[in-house]
């Protein structure tokens, strides 16, 4: 094997010229009349008996050239790449050149791993939100405790807003009954709003034991089989449910946690609070930097990592249908895409994505970042206790080098984050408004300029 030509082409793509010798190329048609002699027919032969020479003089020289080439390519084209130092992602286009007994070239084009340039990654500035947790946000969490907790009681009497009515239902279209219309003992909160518009509403005032027939539009942008289609639900109420909401006191306290009393509740909430919003304050203010890091590259991007990023969003997408009981080809049909314009959807943001992983990737190298066996253990002993898991048990399901390169991924993110300066929100909208102010400075300063030079055009003429 040997490389011809390396030429470097765009959106980080290389053609690579290989030619394969007149000795591996005997190797590889050895190798093909091995493989071959079993299916070809040669008179006063048995099957996979003919020798190679009589089947060349029967059939031609080049009979085995074909899968010889089938054979050699491979393993030429993984030294080439291999030799050359070049770091290949995807798959190759091959361009088959001349083939003849002396051997063979063609050509590689492959997408490689792009070269990037990092801008300022240090001394960043971007908002960073303060964290505030009022009494009245401890209140709605102790509500949302409160909700959980709840007694559903049977009332016999008509239901409200914000019941529970259990209900037999079907829907019909022109008088035809039509899939995924049909229900029973299915426990609806009336004004939740997970209903067809419209329905919630005509349940509501219906005691147990009634029928009726509702009316329904389905609304413009409904799943093609029904949108905008007038259909006929046909509803029965089986039981009305009362939502029982516990006394906020010091027995709820004892009842939904390890303290005696409603203070000790609401101050441990007011904790927990305080470190949610500083962590989402903190992951916020680092995908900000990231994504300024980002912007800030200098890549030539090859397309297959921005199809490979789409793709996982997909498949992110469909594990989190998948999580909530609904099946990715019935969301399909629901909202009328195509996963092709699901694809071309993401692609903005897949390239978001891959600019800010190329990034943090080209912080690693340049910082000369390495992650020790220790901290890939610490790592795993922090995510066991995250997910109350056993350690060996998340080992079977999480590679080292998954947790090697999120260790990692965080070092490069500290990098950017340790030198970074938080700004205030009343600070950054300060400079916005002194940017606005100055562009507008700027404009009104070059109109004049513009009237004076069109006064003397007008009197050179």
């Amino acid at each position: 094997m040997n490389v011809k030509n390396i030429e470097k082409l765009e959106k980080s793509r290389v053609a690579v010229d290989i030619e394969v010798g007149a000795e591996e190329f005997e190797a590889a048609i050895a190798k093909a009349y091995l493989k071959m002699r079993g299916k070809i027919s040669v008179p006063g032969f048995r099957p996979g008996k003919a020798p190679r020479k009589m089947i060349e003089k029967l059939y031609g020289a080049e009979v085995f050239y074909s899968d010889a080439v089938d054979i050699a390519l491979p393993d030429a084209y993984t030294q080439a790449i291999g030799n050359s130092g070049l770091d290949a992602i995807g798959y190759p286009e091959i361009e088959l050149g001349e083939v003849t007994k002396d051997g063979f070239t063609f050509k590689a084009t492959v997408p490689v791993y792009p070269e990037v340039k990092l801008g300022q990654y240090k001394g960043l500035s971007a908002v960073k939100e303060e964290v505030k947790v009022s009494a009245n946000d401890v209140k709605e969490r102790l509500n949302e405790m409160a909700q959980r907790n709840a007694r559903l009681v049977s009332v016999d009497r008509k239901a409200k807003k914000g019941d529970i009515a259990v209900i037999d239902f079907e829907g019909f279209d022109n008088g035809t009954a039509f899939d995924g219309g049909k229900g029973e003992n299915y426990e609806l909160e009336l004004g939740s709003g997970s209903f067809v518009p419209g329905f919630e509403e005509q349940v509501i005032g219906m005691k147990a034991g009634e029928e009726k027939d509702i009316d329904i539009t389905f609304p413009e942008d409904y799943h093609a089989d029904l949108a905008g289609k007038a259909v006929v639900f046909h509803v029965k109420v089986n039981e009305v449910k009362f939502k029982e909401i516990p006394a906020l006191d010091d027995d709820f306290a004892k009842d939904v946690s390890e303290f005696d009393t409603i203070k000790e509740l609401k101050d441990d909430i007011k904790k927990n609070l305080v470190n949610e919003r500083e962590q989402a304050a903190k992951v916020a203010f680092e995908n900000t930097l990231i994504e300024k890091v980002a912007e800030g590259i200098e890549c030539d991007i090859p397309d297959v990592l921005i199809d490979e990023q789409c793709k996982r969003f997909l498949e992110e997408f469909k594990s989190r249908l998948q999580s909530q009981g609904i099946p990715y080809d019935q969301y399909l049909k629901m909202t009328g895409m195509s996963e092709e314009q699901f694809m071309e959807e993401g692609k903005e943001p897949a390239i978001r994505q891959v600019k800010m992983d190329l990034a943090i990737a080209q912080i690693i190298k340049e910082e000369n970042l390495a992650v020790s066996d220790d901290e890939v253990e610490a790592e795993y002993k922090k995510l066991a206790e995250r997910y109350g898991m056993d350690v060996e048990a998340l080992k079977q399901y999480l590679p080292a080098a998954d947790v090697n390169r999120q260790v990692l991924n965080e070092k490069a993110i500290a990098v950017v984050f340790n030198s970074a300066k938080a700004e205030k929100p009343a600070k950054a909208e300060e400079k916005a408004e002194e940017s606005a102010e100055g562009e507008k400075a700027e404009k009104a300063e070059k109109k004049p300029a513009r009237k004076s030079t069109k006064k003397a055009a007008e009197k050179a003429e």
